[in-house]
């Protein structure tokens, strides 16, 4: 039970940090930032967790990314949609994705290939995409 409970805490403070590090990311501006924060294998596969914050000024209903994924050799190990959900504006959120029949630390690269679904009423067309800012706390590369 003590065990559990610093592990939360330690999970909080983790991602307390990096959320106060994209909140402070004043560069962020009129766009949206998605960052590799963590893997973890499972049972026969990885688990992406990423920290996505928008720095629009108006809230974006739906966002899925078309997303590639590259093994250890660079070469395709597949093409999948991300469903990042719907995205306050200033508000970080944390999105996780069971990738099966990979391990982790046989990805090499993540590629945004571009907003698969971009639903955001108030905005500007391609306000998904437009200044998309990638990152990774991970060995794996992040790019778009």
């Amino acid at each position: 039970m003590k065990t559990t409970r610093l592990a939360a805490v330690a999970i909080i403070a983790n991602l307390a940090f990096a959320t106060g590090t994209l909140a402070q990311d004043k560069e962020l501006g009129e766009a949206v930032t998605i960052e590799l924060n963590a893997v973890k294998s499972n049972e026969g596969g990885c688990t992406l967790t990423f920290l996505v914050a928008n720095g629009h000024a108006s809230q974006i209903e739906k966002v899925v990314y078309e997303t590639v994924l590259f093994d250890s050799a660079g070469q395709v190990d597949r093409l999948t949609l991300f469903d990042f959900g719907t995205l306050p504006p200033g508000r970080p959120r944390v999105r996780q994705f069971s990738v099966p029949g990979i391990a982790c630390d046989a990805l090499s690269q993540v590629l945004i290939n571009g907003a698969h679904t971009c639903e955001a009423p108030d905005l500007t067309d391609g306000a998904c995409e437009t200044g998309l800012i990638l990152k990774t706390r991970t060995k794996i590369e992040v790019t778009g």
